[in-house]
This record gives structure tokens, sequence and C-alpha cells, in this order.
């Protein structure tokens, strides 16, 4: 029995540790682009918030479309004001007169109103179909931070790798006898900088997720929160006429600048329509006695009330929208210039990192290791002196650090090139 409680203890305790141990690697699963993204437009409170000002316009549709209520008064008259007779009965002669009465809107106002209010909703589509790209962009420039810096912890943990290695040659030269204590006091030394140089990376490491974190209202712990993605560059890009079309295509604020121009033109029309006049149809009842026809004692009534519009004809609203028209149109071009610089900008930033990249990537990492490899060498046989030793360690870390940041500026100018088109023209 008592193995059999040993053994009962075992087993719980090994399923505990495997499932921590799964809650745990659950917990470090690096995210994907395409999961960050999903996670900031489900999460992010400026994103919500924006749907639901797209709703409140949608709600202001149901307001522009409503028919005017019709109105009901009741009115009375002949009521006793003193006794008759020494009798008061103040509403033996009272007399009621309901009234119903309805305004009735000519010119199509009320469809005009709903036109308006549904392409005001289109421009809240759009505009909210911006803020997601420019807050997008924002994320993909804060996920690119932190590939930079895991990529950087990368290579700051290879070099110090590296240089241990030589440590332990140069140690066992010293041993025998083949350099200085000096030498290889020096060689210590300079451990100093690859390992400040992996602090810092960890460190710069550790604030870009934080960065990323806050973009993603997210609590997840840093040291529980990863990414993962592709580090580097692409080649060829598209034609510059191509990506220009496409930013004429997909990009929502020339859109919503489109939008309002078509919406100035409704409310145009909306003004000159609300500067013709609407009747008011009326009709009443009465249980009246008639001098007349003393059997006729009810009396049914109709009436339109027609307003005079001679002084306020809407005047100022029509001026003030045809000048709006105006107005937007003079927008759009604006926006529509912006697109192209926009463009333009971000295309030649492209064009300028890959013909820096191209070369490091073809020639100078391979040379720079070789020219290290080479120097160690010579080095722990006696052929190259200390310094060239040195130089070549800190040149081949200035190349590898170099690239990986040309690769940053190159993933950030795509990621600029593709807020200015609109959407993705570059992975």
């Amino acid at each position: 029995m008592r193995a059999l409680r040993i053994l009962r203890k075992g087993l719980c305790s090994g399923l505990l540790l495997n499932l921590a141990l799964a809650a745990s690697a659950f917990a470090q699963k690096a995210l994907t682009w395409q999961e960050v993204r999903g996670k900031f437009e489900a999460l992010n409170p400026t994103l919500r918030a924006g749907l639901i000002g797209i709703d409140e316009s949608r709600a202001s549709e149901i307001t522009a479309f409503l028919r005017p209520n019709p109105d009901f008064t009741l009115s009375t008259d002949g009521t006793q004001i003193a006794p008759n007779n020494g009798v008061w009965q103040p509403f033996k002669g009272t007399l009621f007169t309901p009234t119903l009465s309805y305004l009735h809107e000519r010119r199509h106002k009320r469809e005009l109103r709903l036109q308006s209010a549904q392409k005001a909703t289109g421009i809240a589509v759009s505009s909210q179909t911006d803020l997601n790209r420019t807050l997008l962009s924002a994320l993909r420039a804060a996920f690119v931070q932190v590939l930079q810096e895991k990529a950087i912890v990368a290579v700051a943990k290879e070099n110090i790798a590296y240089y241990d290695h030589v440590l332990e040659v140069n140690r066992a030269r010293y041993q025998a006898g083949a350099i200085a204590q000096v030498d290889l006091d020096r060689l210590e030394l300079q451990r100093v900088t690859y390992e400040a140089d992996l602090q810092t990376a960890i460190e710069s490491l550790e604030s870009a997720k934080i960065q990323l974190l806050t973009l993603l209202n997210d609590r997840t712990p840093v040291d529980q929160f990863d990414v993962t993605g592709p580090y580097d560059f692409s080649a060829p890009i598209p034609a510059r006429d191509e990506v220009r079309q496409a930013a004429i295509e997909a990009r929502p604020d020339l859109k919503a600048a489109i939008q309002a121009i078509d919406k100035a033109k409704t409310d145009h029309q909306l003004a000159v329509a609300n500067g013709s006049t609407d009747p008011t149809f009326s009709t009443w009842y009465t249980y009246n006695s008639s001098v007349a026809n003393p059997n006729a004692n009810q009396t049914l009534g109709v009436g339109v009330s027609i307003p005079l519009r001679i002084f306020d004809r809407n005047q100022g609203e029509k001026l003030r929208t045809r000048l709006d028209i105006d107005r937007t149109e003079q927008l759009a071009q604006a926006t529509r210039a912006q697109v192209f610089s926009d463009v333009d900008s971000a295309y030649a930033s492209v064009e300028s990192k890959l013909l820096l990249l191209k070369p490091y990537k073809d020639k100078y990492l391979q040379m720079a290791s070789r020219v290290r490899d080479t120097i160690a060498f010579s080095y722990e046989h006696g052929a190259a002196s200390l310094l060239d030793f040195l130089n070549a360690q800190a040149d081949y870390r200035s190349v590898q650090v170099n690239y990986l940041n040309l690769v940053a500026s190159y993933l950030d100018a795509a990621n600029q090139l593709n807020e200015a088109v609109g959407r993705e023209v570059i992975p």
C-alpha cells in the first residue's frame, strides 16, 4: 500500500509538472505578424471606439429618416365662471374641440436627410479604415523593432561565444608561454565590451516588447511575450507607377475626401429643399349647436397653414453648402497630392535601403567573417599582432550590427510604403 501511495504521488507530481510546462510553453508561444495584427484589431481601445462611432453614425440615419410627429390640440370654450340661477354648473355649456395637425415636408427633404446621413456613415467607415491604416503602421514598426532587437541579441550571443572560444585558445597559449601575461589580460578585458553589448541588446529588446504590448493593450509579462517572423529584405519591389495606382485605389483618406464632395452636394440639395414651403394640414371636431341649424350639433372642419417665406428662404445655408462643395473639392485635391508625395518619398527610401543592403549581403558579411577568422587564426599562430586581432573583431561586430540596422531600416521603409499605399505592396 505504501508503495502504491508513493507511485500515485509520483504520478500526480509528474502530471502537475507536465501541465505547468505545457502552460509555460503556451504562454511563451511566439506570435506571428498576422496573430499580432488580429489581436491588435480585436483589443485596441482606439479602434473599438472608432467602431462605436460608426454605429452612432448609423443610428443618426434612423433619426434623419423620421417623419414629423403629428400635433394634437385640445381646446375648450363656454365654461361658466358664475352661477346660473343660483346653480353653478361650470362644464354644462363647455365646448371641447380636439384638433389634429400634421406638417407635410415637400421637395424630398426626408429622403435627402437620409442620403446625407448615409454618406456621413460612409465617410466614418473610410475614416475608421484610415485610422486602422495609421495604427497598423505604428504596430508594424514596433513589431519590426522587436525582431531587430532579437537579431541583435542573437549576434551579441554569437560574438561572445566566439570570443570565449578565442579566450580558451589563448589561455592555453599563455600556459605554453606563447603569449605574455599582458596580452592575455588585454584579451580578458576586451570581453567586457561583448558583455556590455549583450546586456544593452537584452535591455533594448525588453523595451521594444513593452512598447508592442502597450499598443496591443496586453498585460502579458515581458518575459512571457515573444514574436517571430522573417527578418530580411526582398527584392525587387513593384514599379513606381503600379504603386501609385494602387495608392489611388486603396487610400482610405482619399476615398473619404471624395465621399465628402458627394455629401456636400447632397447637403446643398437639402439646403435648397429646406428653403421651400411646407404646409401644415389640420382637422378638428366640435360638438356645438348651430344657430342656423339647431339640429346640427356636431361640426367637422379642416384647414391648411402655409408659411409665407418672404424673408427667410434659407439663403445662408444655400450659400454655405454651395461653398462647402468647392472647399471639399480643394481638400480632395490636396489629399491626392499628399498621397503621391507619401508614395514617392517612401518608394525612394525603400530603393535607397536596397542599394545599401545588397552589397552587405552579397559581399561585406562574408568578407568580415573571413577577415575575422583569418586574423584570429594568424594571431593564434603568432603571424598577426594583438592589435590586428582586436581590430578584426571590432570590424566584424560593426559590420554585423550595421547590417541588422539596415534590415530594420528597410523594413521600416517598406512599412511606410505600405502605409502610403493603404495596403501591403511589400509583404
